[in-house]
């Protein structure tokens, strides 16, 4: 073991909170690894690179956020959302004596199996695969099965867990990975509004009075109490010895409401998503199309067509892992006649 390494484990040992998760108690790896001498990074900081390095990292600049092809620069996508939950997760990690790095590599990852035109996309590909569709799990799949030429990238357990209970009724098993569920949600709800009066889908007027008077009525001021909430009710319950990652009541309660708006007004507004449908009909017959035509499907999500993998979940494997751009342009290629040039 490097100084370096020594260093960063007593580090831990010295500065973070008793129930936080330590970089040199990990529960490992899915296949044991060996490690180089002199390496200075702890297994947390090997699982935030990977995930940054992957390939379906770098696919999520191009996949839908809230807005499907917005017209303009600003809105979110994907990856600034990921961008996003990462820094609000650090920035409570750090004020509470969370591990950083676990938080980080969590929150990274956290979207890696999103699919192509947001929760619209997940949709469909639930309601088509036999054996259901979720993003979460699919992003699990993603860093277990899909990426590295199939090998994947052998993730720490407490990341991996991390990553499959963002979303769902299933609480992470680290206090690290039940921070993500929260800084996710902060993020979103806060930046979908955002994108929303950007768009003209709301205004800010629209927001009730009751919530912006609790949370605030600006993007970043909403954002600093729901923040500084968590902060500090999370520090009491810590000091009281209960690792619960919480919010005070009414600020959790004036959250809620204001997802419960986002919804009202924003997710299923029918001039926001007013090409939902078609994104869905154009996912249906990709759908189609690959699973009539299983040759056609790359060989790194054919190969894993067999005993724990069917045909159907290879076509959602591949359909998975488009961008919003990429999806359009396989439509077009398969089903758009072409114009002809002698």
């Amino acid at each position: 073991m490097s100084d370096t390494l020594t260093r960063y484990y007593s580090f831990e040992r010295a500065q973070l909170c008793g129930c936080a998760t330590f970089s040199d108690s990990t529960k490992g790896r899915m296949r044991e690894e060996d490690h180089e001498e002199g390496d200075i990074r702890t297994p947390f900081m090997h699982d935030r690179d990977r995930i940054i390095h992957s390939k379906s990292f770098r696919r999520l600049m191009h996949k839908t956020q809230c807005f499907l092809s917005p017209e303009g620069d600003h809105y979110r996508t994907r990856l600034t959302h990921t961008l996003e939950v990462t820094q609000i997760a650090r920035t409570v990690a750090r004020a509470i004596g969370l591990n950083e790095d676990l938080t980080e590599a969590a929150a990274l990852g956290h979207d890696l199996g999103h699919t192509p035109f947001g929760h619209a996309g997940e949709r469909l590909l639930n309601s088509l695969c036999p054996d259901g569709f979720k993003h979460n799990e699919q992003s699990l799949r993603v860093v277990d099965t899909l990426e590295n030429d199939g090998k994947g990238l052998n993730l720490t357990f407490e990341v991996r867990n991390a990553i499959v209970c963002h979303t769902g009724n299933i609480e992470a098993s680290t206090p690290e990975g039940r921070l993500i569920k929260f800084a996710d949600r902060i993020a979103y709800i806060n930046h979908d509004i955002d994108d929303a009066i950007r768009a003209g889908v709301i205004k800010s007027d629209d927001i009730p009075s009751e919530l912006k008077k609790i949370l605030g009525d600006t993007h970043s001021a909403r954002i600093d109490v729901m923040v500084k909430s968590l902060i500090t009710k999370t520090s009491e319950n810590i000091l009281k010895g209960e690792p619960l990652i919480e919010m005070h009541s009414d600020i959790y309660e004036a959250t809620m409401l204001l997802r419960e708006f986002l919804f009202d007004n924003v997710y299923f507004n029918p001039i926001a998503k007013s090409e939902e449908s078609k994104a869905g009909e154009m996912l249906t017959k990709l759908y189609e199309y690959f699973y009539k035509n299983k040759d056609k499907i790359p060989d790194e999500y054919r190969r894993n067509i067999g005993e724990n993998c069917s045909l159907e979940r290879a076509v959602c494997d591949y359909l998975a892992c488009m961008s919003d751009r990429y999806a359009v342009l396989t439509f077009e290629n398969l089903f758009i006649p072409k114009n002809w040039n002698r």
